[in-house]
């Protein structure tokens, strides 16, 4: 069944406004192109901290592209809260680890799913840890991005660690079109794959079927 997750963010922020509260939030963010617009749209209502857990990206060089990127945003953004930023080492071997025997699946599935997963968990345990009101990521906004098997695990982490998921589908509102719009603004390297490196043959192979059809 398909949720408004959207709906249900705003519902946060109204409740958290009607209190005089400025909430602190542990985000996940995968890259600079997609927390570019999920920044514009939390940082008038919350204390934001982007943790930068992305295992998954493959080469190193990537993701220490992507990683320098963020911070480079960041510090560019007038936000009207400052934004904090939270490194964790590359960890590579512990999404080897988790995708080991899914290597041949498609993006979309299962494989995708235990990557938001790994991810989100990181930030739980994290929020958890210095005690942050709400945890949450940027992860929603992207079209290819499954947002109710992110609410899901979200809602189940929420559990587990006995902290708030930030519910949101960034995607809605044009939250998309937004952050193409603020990339091109801040001049933000956007990639072409998710970050994995089956991703990222995916992708060579779809180029080069294309290119062969011409």
């Amino acid at each position: 069944m398909n949720q408004n997750h959207q709906i249900e963010m705003e519902k946060i922020i109204e409740q958290e406004q009607s209190q005089h509260h400025i909430p602190t939030l542990l985000l996940h963010s995968c890259c600079a192109p997609c927390s570019s617009y999920v920044l514009e749209t939390l940082t008038p209502y919350f204390h934001i901290t982007i943790l930068y857990y992305n295992p998954n990206i493959d080469p190193i060089e990537e993701y220490q592209k992507r990683k320098e990127e963020e911070i480079r945003f960041i510090n560019e953004y007038p936000s009207k809260y400052k934004v904090n930023f939270l490194d964790c080492d590359y960890d590579g071997e512990a999404y080897q680890k988790m995708s080991k025997g899914l290597e041949n699946l498609k993006e979309g599935e299962k494989r995708c799913y235990l990557c938001y997963q790994l991810r989100m968990e990181k930030v739980a345990e994290v929020a958890k840890k210095h005690h942050f009101d709400y945890f949450g990521t940027t992860l929603s906004i992207s079209p290819y991005k499954n947002s109710n098997w992110i609410h899901e695990i979200g809602k189940k982490l929420e559990e587990k660690y006995q902290i708030p998921y930030l519910v949101a589908d960034f995607k809605k509102k044009n939250g998309y079109q937004r952050s193409i719009e603020l990339s091109k603004i801040y001049h933000l390297y956007r990639q072409d794959y998710c970050g994995c490196i089956y991703s990222k043959r995916e992708r060579e192979q779809q180029v080069k079927e294309k290119c062969s059809l011409q």
